[in-house]
Protein backbone atom coordinates (compact mmCIF):
# COMPACT_ATOMS: atom_id res chain seq x y z
CA UNK A 1 0.00 0.00 0.00
CA UNK A 2 1.14 3.33 -0.94
CA UNK A 3 0.56 4.96 2.87
CA UNK A 4 2.28 7.98 2.70
CA UNK A 5 4.49 8.72 6.25
CA UNK A 6 2.45 12.39 6.51
CA UNK A 7 2.00 13.78 10.40
CA UNK A 8 -1.28 14.21 11.23
CA UNK A 9 -2.55 16.77 14.12
CA UNK A 10 -5.45 15.60 15.97
CA UNK A 11 -7.11 18.33 19.30
CA UNK A 12 -9.44 16.01 21.22
CA UNK A 13 -10.88 17.80 23.93
CA UNK A 14 -8.49 20.31 24.18
CA UNK A 15 -5.68 18.16 24.24
CA UNK A 16 -3.37 17.92 21.24
CA UNK A 17 -2.02 14.33 20.00
CA UNK A 18 0.36 14.14 16.75
CA UNK A 19 0.81 10.68 14.81
CA UNK A 20 1.29 9.57 11.14
CA UNK A 21 -0.93 7.92 8.49
CA UNK A 22 0.65 4.94 8.79
CA UNK A 23 -0.48 5.03 12.45
CA UNK A 24 -4.39 6.05 11.56
CA UNK A 25 -4.23 3.75 8.54
CA UNK A 26 -4.26 0.58 10.46
CA UNK A 27 -7.44 1.43 11.82
CA UNK A 28 -8.72 0.07 8.89
CA UNK A 29 -11.43 1.60 5.72
CA UNK A 30 -14.63 0.86 8.35
CA UNK A 31 -13.16 3.41 10.99
CA UNK A 32 -13.65 6.91 11.47
CA UNK A 33 -10.37 7.71 10.24
CA UNK A 34 -10.89 5.47 6.92
CA UNK A 35 -11.87 8.23 5.37
CA UNK A 36 -9.18 10.42 5.59
CA UNK A 37 -7.59 8.37 3.07
CA UNK A 38 -8.18 7.90 -1.09
CA UNK A 39 -8.56 4.13 -2.35
CA UNK A 40 -4.98 3.59 -2.53
CA UNK A 41 -4.60 4.70 1.20
CA UNK A 42 -3.07 8.01 0.20
CA UNK A 43 -3.74 10.90 2.97
CA UNK A 44 -6.08 12.95 1.69
CA UNK A 45 -5.18 16.31 1.74
CA UNK A 46 -7.45 19.35 2.57
CA UNK A 47 -5.62 21.91 3.99
CA UNK A 48 -6.49 21.34 7.36
CA UNK A 49 -3.34 21.48 9.99
CA UNK A 50 -5.43 20.17 13.11
CA UNK A 51 -8.59 17.86 13.20
CA UNK A 52 -11.00 18.65 16.22
CA UNK A 53 -12.98 15.67 17.54
CA UNK A 54 -15.27 16.53 21.25
CA UNK A 55 -14.42 13.62 22.86
CA UNK A 56 -12.55 12.08 26.06
CA UNK A 57 -8.66 12.85 25.20
CA UNK A 58 -7.77 10.48 27.92
CA UNK A 59 -9.44 7.54 26.21
CA UNK A 60 -8.08 8.54 22.82
CA UNK A 61 -4.44 8.00 24.15
CA UNK A 62 -5.43 5.04 25.07
CA UNK A 63 -6.77 4.08 21.18
CA UNK A 64 -4.34 5.56 20.01
CA UNK A 65 -1.61 3.52 21.64
CA UNK A 66 -3.26 0.55 20.31
CA UNK A 67 -3.39 1.31 16.80
CA UNK A 68 0.72 2.24 17.00
CA UNK A 69 1.41 -1.42 18.95
CA UNK A 70 -1.36 -3.37 18.80
CA UNK A 71 -1.47 -3.69 22.41
CA UNK A 72 -4.26 -2.30 24.63
CA UNK A 73 -3.19 -1.04 27.57
CA UNK A 74 -6.00 0.74 29.98
CA UNK A 75 -4.91 2.56 33.34
CA UNK A 76 -6.65 2.04 36.17
CA UNK A 77 -8.10 5.47 35.59
CA UNK A 78 -10.02 5.35 33.28
CA UNK A 79 -13.48 2.45 33.35
CA UNK A 80 -12.98 0.06 30.47
CA UNK A 81 -17.19 0.89 29.77
CA UNK A 82 -16.20 3.94 29.14
CA UNK A 83 -13.13 3.06 27.08
CA UNK A 84 -15.26 0.78 25.14
CA UNK A 85 -18.21 3.34 24.22
CA UNK A 86 -15.12 5.56 22.66
CA UNK A 87 -14.33 2.80 20.86
CA UNK A 88 -17.57 2.25 19.56
CA UNK A 89 -17.46 6.14 18.39
CA UNK A 90 -14.26 5.98 16.74
CA UNK A 91 -15.10 2.28 14.74
CA UNK A 92 -12.21 0.53 16.98
CA UNK A 93 -14.27 -2.12 18.80
CA UNK A 94 -12.94 -5.18 16.75
CA UNK A 95 -9.00 -3.92 17.38
CA UNK A 96 -9.84 -3.67 20.97
CA UNK A 97 -11.78 -7.32 21.00
CA UNK A 98 -8.41 -8.81 19.01
CA UNK A 99 -6.10 -7.24 21.67
CA UNK A 100 -8.11 -8.50 24.39
CA UNK A 101 -8.54 -12.23 22.98
CA UNK A 102 -6.86 -13.39 19.53
CA UNK A 103 -9.05 -15.98 16.89
CA UNK A 104 -10.64 -18.87 18.05
CA UNK A 105 -8.61 -21.95 18.68
CA UNK A 106 -9.88 -25.52 21.30
CA UNK A 107 -6.66 -26.27 21.88
CA UNK A 108 -5.72 -22.55 23.39
CA UNK A 109 -8.31 -21.79 25.37
CA UNK A 110 -8.83 -20.23 29.03
CA UNK A 111 -11.04 -19.53 31.68
CA UNK A 112 -12.01 -15.80 30.95
CA UNK A 113 -14.71 -15.57 33.58
CA UNK A 114 -17.65 -17.23 35.57
CA UNK A 115 -20.99 -15.38 35.50
CA UNK A 116 -23.16 -16.39 38.05
CA UNK A 117 -26.74 -17.31 37.68
CA UNK A 118 -29.95 -15.71 38.12
CA UNK A 119 -31.32 -18.48 39.82
CA UNK A 120 -30.63 -22.30 40.27
CA UNK A 121 -31.62 -24.94 37.28
CA UNK A 122 -34.19 -25.09 34.39
CA UNK A 123 -31.52 -23.42 32.11
CA UNK A 124 -32.61 -24.30 28.80
CA UNK A 125 -29.87 -22.90 26.26
CA UNK A 126 -26.77 -20.38 25.70
CA UNK A 127 -26.09 -19.24 22.44
CA UNK A 128 -22.75 -17.05 21.31
CA UNK A 129 -23.51 -13.92 19.86
CA UNK A 130 -21.80 -12.41 16.56
CA UNK A 131 -19.95 -9.64 18.50
CA UNK A 132 -18.99 -11.82 21.23
CA UNK A 133 -21.96 -11.33 23.41
CA UNK A 134 -24.31 -14.38 24.45
CA UNK A 135 -27.64 -15.36 25.44
CA UNK A 136 -29.35 -17.38 27.96
CA UNK A 137 -32.85 -19.15 28.06
CA UNK A 138 -34.06 -19.98 31.66
CA UNK A 139 -37.30 -21.03 31.88
CA UNK A 140 -39.48 -18.42 30.32
CA UNK A 141 -37.20 -15.52 30.08
CA UNK A 142 -33.44 -14.83 27.95
CA UNK A 143 -31.10 -12.99 29.53
CA UNK A 144 -29.11 -11.41 26.85
CA UNK A 145 -25.34 -10.28 27.31
CA UNK A 146 -23.14 -7.91 25.73
CA UNK A 147 -19.44 -8.65 24.60
CA UNK A 148 -18.62 -6.65 28.04
CA UNK A 149 -20.69 -9.00 29.60
CA UNK A 150 -23.33 -6.79 31.01
CA UNK A 151 -26.81 -7.47 31.07
CA UNK A 152 -29.29 -5.71 28.66
CA UNK A 153 -32.93 -6.09 29.92
CA UNK A 154 -34.53 -9.31 30.04
CA UNK A 155 -36.87 -10.71 27.97
CA UNK A 156 -39.83 -12.26 29.52
CA UNK A 157 -42.10 -14.16 27.99
CA UNK A 158 -45.42 -14.25 30.18
CA UNK A 159 -44.09 -17.93 31.51
CA UNK A 160 -43.88 -19.26 27.89
CA UNK A 161 -41.22 -22.14 27.96
CA UNK A 162 -38.37 -21.04 25.83
CA UNK A 163 -37.15 -23.89 23.88
CA UNK A 164 -34.76 -21.82 21.42
CA UNK A 165 -33.17 -18.64 20.80
CA UNK A 166 -30.59 -17.50 18.05
CA UNK A 167 -29.07 -14.80 17.13
CA UNK A 168 -30.06 -12.88 13.87
CA UNK A 169 -27.53 -10.79 14.27
CA UNK A 170 -25.86 -8.66 16.87
CA UNK A 171 -29.02 -6.52 17.36
CA UNK A 172 -31.78 -8.87 17.11
CA UNK A 173 -32.44 -12.69 18.57
CA UNK A 174 -35.46 -15.27 17.61
CA UNK A 175 -36.96 -16.96 20.74
CA UNK A 176 -38.85 -20.24 19.96
CA UNK A 177 -41.68 -20.95 22.50
CA UNK A 178 -44.35 -23.56 23.65
CA UNK A 179 -47.89 -23.07 22.27
CA UNK A 180 -50.19 -21.66 24.66
CA UNK A 181 -53.12 -23.56 25.22
CA UNK A 182 -56.39 -21.80 25.31
CA UNK A 183 -54.73 -18.78 24.07
CA UNK A 184 -53.83 -19.35 20.58
CA UNK A 185 -50.56 -18.03 21.25
CA UNK A 186 -47.02 -19.33 21.10
CA UNK A 187 -44.20 -19.96 18.17
CA UNK A 188 -41.45 -17.58 17.64
CA UNK A 189 -40.85 -13.53 17.89
CA UNK A 190 -38.11 -11.54 16.75
CA UNK A 191 -36.91 -9.53 19.89
CA UNK A 192 -34.27 -6.43 19.90
CA UNK A 193 -31.01 -7.47 21.71
CA UNK A 194 -30.26 -4.23 23.25
CA UNK A 195 -34.18 -3.80 25.13
CA UNK A 196 -36.17 -6.65 24.69
CA UNK A 197 -38.73 -4.86 22.72
CA UNK A 198 -41.06 -7.42 20.28
CA UNK A 199 -40.54 -6.83 16.88
CA UNK A 200 -42.60 -8.95 14.85
CA UNK A 201 -43.97 -12.61 15.44
CA UNK A 202 -43.37 -15.51 12.33
CA UNK A 203 -47.04 -16.99 12.15
CA UNK A 204 -47.68 -20.52 10.49
CA UNK A 205 -50.63 -20.67 8.14
CA UNK A 206 -52.13 -23.88 6.98
CA UNK A 207 -55.15 -23.66 4.49
CA UNK A 208 -54.95 -19.98 4.58
CA UNK A 209 -55.88 -20.03 8.54
CA UNK A 210 -53.06 -18.45 10.93
CA UNK A 211 -52.35 -21.69 13.28
CA UNK A 212 -51.18 -21.36 16.81
CA UNK A 213 -48.15 -23.99 17.17
CA UNK A 214 -45.13 -25.02 19.23
CA UNK A 215 -41.62 -23.29 17.42
CA UNK A 216 -38.59 -25.94 19.03
CA UNK A 217 -35.64 -26.17 17.07
CA UNK A 218 -33.71 -22.99 15.29
CA UNK A 219 -31.39 -22.90 12.31
CA UNK A 220 -30.73 -19.75 10.05
CA UNK A 221 -29.93 -20.31 6.28
CA UNK A 222 -28.78 -17.96 3.75
CA UNK A 223 -30.85 -15.73 1.65
CA UNK A 224 -31.93 -14.46 5.39
CA UNK A 225 -34.41 -17.63 6.37
CA UNK A 226 -35.26 -18.95 9.42
CA UNK A 227 -36.33 -22.97 10.20
CA UNK A 228 -37.83 -24.13 12.85
CA UNK A 229 -39.20 -26.74 13.81
CA UNK A 230 -43.15 -26.46 14.23
CA UNK A 231 -45.67 -28.53 15.97
CA UNK A 232 -49.58 -27.70 15.47
CA UNK A 233 -52.53 -28.99 16.76
CA UNK A 234 -53.79 -30.63 13.81
CA UNK A 235 -51.58 -32.07 10.73
CA UNK A 236 -49.58 -28.71 10.59
CA UNK A 237 -46.35 -30.70 11.75
CA UNK A 238 -42.63 -30.46 9.84
CA UNK A 239 -40.36 -27.61 9.60
CA UNK A 240 -41.47 -23.83 8.91
CA UNK A 241 -39.46 -21.10 6.75
CA UNK A 242 -39.40 -17.75 7.12
CA UNK A 243 -37.91 -14.44 5.70
CA UNK A 244 -35.84 -12.71 9.10
CA UNK A 245 -36.33 -9.36 6.85
CA UNK A 246 -39.89 -9.71 6.87
CA UNK A 247 -41.42 -12.09 9.32
CA UNK A 248 -43.38 -13.96 6.36
CA UNK A 249 -43.50 -17.26 6.12
CA UNK A 250 -42.36 -18.45 2.87
CA UNK A 251 -42.08 -22.48 3.21
CA UNK A 252 -43.26 -25.69 4.77
CA UNK A 253 -41.96 -29.11 4.72
CA UNK A 254 -44.70 -31.15 6.41
CA UNK A 255 -43.55 -34.46 8.17
CA UNK A 256 -43.84 -37.69 5.91
CA UNK A 257 -45.68 -40.46 7.41
CA UNK A 258 -43.71 -42.81 10.21
CA UNK A 259 -40.97 -39.87 10.84
CA UNK A 260 -40.45 -37.11 12.98
CA UNK A 261 -39.38 -33.12 12.13
CA UNK A 262 -41.88 -31.36 14.35
CA UNK A 263 -40.40 -32.71 17.83
CA UNK A 264 -36.87 -31.96 16.27
CA UNK A 265 -34.39 -31.39 18.23
CA UNK A 266 -31.18 -29.89 16.09
CA UNK A 267 -31.42 -28.00 12.91
CA UNK A 268 -28.31 -27.10 10.94
CA UNK A 269 -28.39 -25.52 7.39
CA UNK A 270 -25.90 -27.07 5.13
CA UNK A 271 -24.32 -24.10 2.87
CA UNK A 272 -22.37 -26.38 0.75
CA UNK A 273 -25.47 -28.21 -0.12
CA UNK A 274 -28.51 -25.98 0.59
CA UNK A 275 -29.69 -28.91 2.89
CA UNK A 276 -31.01 -28.80 6.00
CA UNK A 277 -30.42 -31.34 8.94
CA UNK A 278 -33.12 -32.24 10.97
CA UNK A 279 -32.29 -34.44 14.30
CA UNK A 280 -35.04 -35.90 16.27
CA UNK A 281 -32.81 -37.45 18.77
CA UNK A 282 -33.60 -40.03 22.15
CA UNK A 283 -34.92 -39.27 24.64
CA UNK A 284 -36.96 -36.85 23.49
CA UNK A 285 -38.52 -39.78 21.26
CA UNK A 286 -37.88 -43.67 21.69
CA UNK A 287 -36.54 -43.95 18.29
CA UNK A 288 -34.16 -41.62 16.48
CA UNK A 289 -34.38 -39.29 13.16
CA UNK A 290 -31.74 -37.78 11.37
CA UNK A 291 -32.80 -36.72 7.88
CA UNK A 292 -31.54 -34.02 5.04
CA UNK A 293 -34.23 -31.42 3.41
CA UNK A 294 -33.67 -30.04 0.17
CA UNK A 295 -36.82 -27.56 0.00
CA UNK A 296 -36.30 -26.26 -3.63
CA UNK A 297 -37.14 -29.98 -4.49
CA UNK A 298 -39.51 -30.42 -0.95
CA UNK A 299 -37.52 -34.00 -0.45
CA UNK A 300 -35.94 -35.86 1.99
CA UNK A 301 -32.38 -36.32 -0.13
CA UNK A 302 -30.78 -38.64 2.91
CA UNK A 303 -31.99 -40.04 5.92
CA UNK A 304 -31.48 -42.35 8.93
CA UNK A 305 -32.99 -43.84 11.53
CA UNK A 306 -32.51 -46.00 14.59
CA UNK A 307 -35.73 -48.12 13.99
CA UNK A 308 -34.85 -51.65 13.65
CA UNK A 309 -31.29 -51.59 14.34
CA UNK A 310 -30.12 -54.04 16.40
CA UNK A 311 -29.68 -52.08 20.01
CA UNK A 312 -29.47 -54.25 22.99
CA UNK A 313 -27.08 -51.61 25.42
CA UNK A 314 -28.14 -47.81 25.96
CA UNK A 315 -24.76 -46.52 25.11
CA UNK A 316 -25.60 -46.53 21.24
CA UNK A 317 -28.43 -44.35 21.92
CA UNK A 318 -27.81 -40.99 19.86
CA UNK A 319 -28.03 -37.74 21.90
CA UNK A 320 -26.85 -35.11 19.59
CA UNK A 321 -25.85 -34.82 15.69
CA UNK A 322 -23.90 -32.60 13.56
CA UNK A 323 -23.06 -32.48 9.54
CA UNK A 324 -19.91 -32.59 8.59
CA UNK A 325 -20.02 -31.64 5.05
CA UNK A 326 -16.38 -31.63 4.16
CA UNK A 327 -15.92 -35.34 5.54
CA UNK A 328 -19.25 -36.50 3.87
CA UNK A 329 -20.64 -37.53 7.39
CA UNK A 330 -22.86 -36.94 10.15
CA UNK A 331 -20.99 -37.30 13.67
CA UNK A 332 -23.31 -38.77 16.61
CA UNK A 333 -22.53 -38.87 19.94
CA UNK A 334 -23.69 -41.09 22.37
CA UNK A 335 -24.33 -40.84 26.12
CA UNK A 336 -20.55 -41.54 27.05
CA UNK A 337 -19.32 -39.55 24.60
CA UNK A 338 -18.20 -42.02 21.89
CA UNK A 339 -18.37 -40.33 18.57
CA UNK A 340 -20.00 -42.45 15.76
CA UNK A 341 -19.97 -41.43 11.99
CA UNK A 342 -22.47 -41.67 9.66
CA UNK A 343 -21.75 -41.67 5.49
CA UNK A 344 -24.36 -39.38 4.03
CA UNK A 345 -23.15 -40.70 0.68
CA UNK A 346 -25.25 -44.03 1.80
CA UNK A 347 -28.84 -43.59 2.53
CA UNK A 348 -29.93 -45.73 5.74
CA UNK A 349 -25.82 -46.67 6.51
CA UNK A 350 -24.96 -47.67 9.63
CA UNK A 351 -23.29 -45.82 12.78
CA UNK A 352 -19.48 -46.40 12.94
CA UNK A 353 -18.53 -46.02 16.52
CA UNK A 354 -15.33 -45.07 18.11
CA UNK A 355 -14.78 -44.88 21.93
CA UNK A 356 -13.54 -42.03 23.39
CA UNK A 357 -14.59 -42.53 27.39
CA UNK A 358 -15.11 -45.83 28.46
CA UNK A 359 -14.00 -44.68 31.85
CA UNK A 360 -17.47 -43.00 32.12
CA UNK A 361 -19.24 -45.92 32.62
CA UNK A 362 -21.31 -46.25 35.72
CA UNK A 363 -20.61 -43.03 36.66
CA UNK A 364 -22.93 -40.76 35.43
CA UNK A 365 -24.49 -38.53 37.16
CA UNK A 366 -28.07 -38.92 39.41
CA UNK A 367 -29.65 -35.92 36.42
CA UNK A 368 -27.26 -36.42 33.95
CA UNK A 369 -26.75 -33.32 30.87
CA UNK A 370 -26.50 -35.17 27.62
CA UNK A 371 -23.70 -34.17 25.73
CA UNK A 372 -24.08 -31.57 22.73
CA UNK A 373 -21.59 -31.12 19.30
CA UNK A 374 -19.77 -28.61 17.85
CA UNK A 375 -18.08 -27.96 14.68
CA UNK A 376 -15.84 -24.79 13.82
CA UNK A 377 -13.16 -24.47 12.03
CA UNK A 378 -12.02 -28.03 11.78
CA UNK A 379 -12.24 -28.38 14.94
CA UNK A 380 -15.00 -30.76 16.78
CA UNK A 381 -16.34 -30.28 20.15
CA UNK A 382 -18.51 -32.34 22.36
CA UNK A 383 -19.86 -31.98 26.17
CA UNK A 384 -19.76 -34.11 28.68
CA UNK A 385 -20.66 -34.08 32.66
CA UNK A 386 -19.14 -30.98 33.63
CA UNK A 387 -16.03 -30.62 30.66
CA UNK A 388 -15.99 -30.35 27.00
CA UNK A 389 -13.60 -32.07 24.74
CA UNK A 390 -12.06 -30.74 22.15
CA UNK A 391 -11.17 -33.08 18.86
CA UNK A 392 -8.46 -32.90 15.99
CA UNK A 393 -6.89 -33.97 12.53
CA UNK A 394 -8.78 -36.68 10.38
CA UNK A 395 -9.00 -39.27 13.06
CA UNK A 396 -10.80 -36.92 15.65
CA UNK A 397 -8.53 -37.42 18.04
CA UNK A 398 -8.84 -35.90 21.78
CA UNK A 399 -6.51 -33.08 22.33
CA UNK A 400 -7.81 -30.92 25.09
CA UNK A 401 -10.72 -31.37 27.55
CA UNK A 402 -12.15 -27.86 29.63
CA UNK A 403 -12.99 -28.43 32.84
CA UNK A 404 -13.61 -25.61 34.98
CA UNK A 405 -15.94 -23.91 37.43
CA UNK A 406 -19.08 -24.94 39.23
CA UNK A 407 -22.59 -25.17 38.73
CA UNK A 408 -22.67 -28.96 38.03
CA UNK A 409 -22.61 -30.55 34.44
CA UNK A 410 -22.51 -28.72 31.53
CA UNK A 411 -26.21 -29.00 29.74
CA UNK A 412 -25.18 -26.47 26.81
CA UNK A 413 -22.58 -24.94 25.16
CA UNK A 414 -21.98 -22.14 22.10
CA UNK A 415 -19.55 -20.91 20.07
CA UNK A 416 -19.25 -17.67 18.02
CA UNK A 417 -17.67 -14.25 18.37
CA UNK A 418 -14.27 -16.23 18.99
CA UNK A 419 -15.29 -17.44 21.97
CA UNK A 420 -16.97 -20.24 23.79
CA UNK A 421 -20.19 -20.04 26.48
CA UNK A 422 -21.06 -23.27 28.28
CA UNK A 423 -23.90 -22.94 30.52
CA UNK A 424 -24.14 -25.40 33.71
CA UNK A 425 -27.41 -26.95 34.46
CA UNK A 426 -27.60 -26.63 38.39
CA UNK A 427 -26.83 -22.79 39.24
CA UNK A 428 -26.91 -21.66 35.38
CA UNK A 429 -23.74 -20.70 35.82
CA UNK A 430 -21.86 -19.68 32.39
CA UNK A 431 -17.94 -20.18 31.80
CA UNK A 432 -16.67 -17.90 29.26
CA UNK A 433 -13.63 -19.67 27.43
CA UNK A 434 -11.29 -17.25 25.38
CA UNK A 435 -7.53 -17.60 23.29
CA UNK A 436 -5.10 -15.28 24.72
CA UNK A 437 -4.25 -12.87 21.93
CA UNK A 438 -0.89 -13.78 20.04
CA UNK A 439 2.12 -12.31 21.08
CA UNK A 440 3.22 -8.73 19.94
CA UNK A 441 6.52 -9.51 18.19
Amino acid sequence: MGIQKDRVRFNVGGRIFETTATTLANAGRNSMFGAMFDEDWNLQSDNTNEYFIDRNPDCFAVLLDLLRTQELCIPATISEKLLYREALYYGLLDHVRSAKWGPFDGNRLWLSRTVAGQAPGDGTAIRAGPDGGCCVAHGSMVHVYDWMVEEHPPINLDYQRVNDVGWVDSESIVISVCERLGRGDGGMGLFSSSNGELRYKFQVSHENQVKSFTAGALSFGSDYKIFSSCKGRSNEYGVGVWDQMTGKQTDFFYEPPGWSLGDADKLQWLHGSNCLLVATLFPRKDNCYISLLDFREKKMVWSWSDIGAPITVDEKRVRDAIAMEDSNSICVVNEYEDLGFIDIRNSGGSVRWSSRSRLMKGKMPDEPCYPKLALHEGQLFSSMNDSISVFCGPEWVLTSRLRRSYGGSICDFSIGGDRLFALHSEENVFDIWETPPPPII
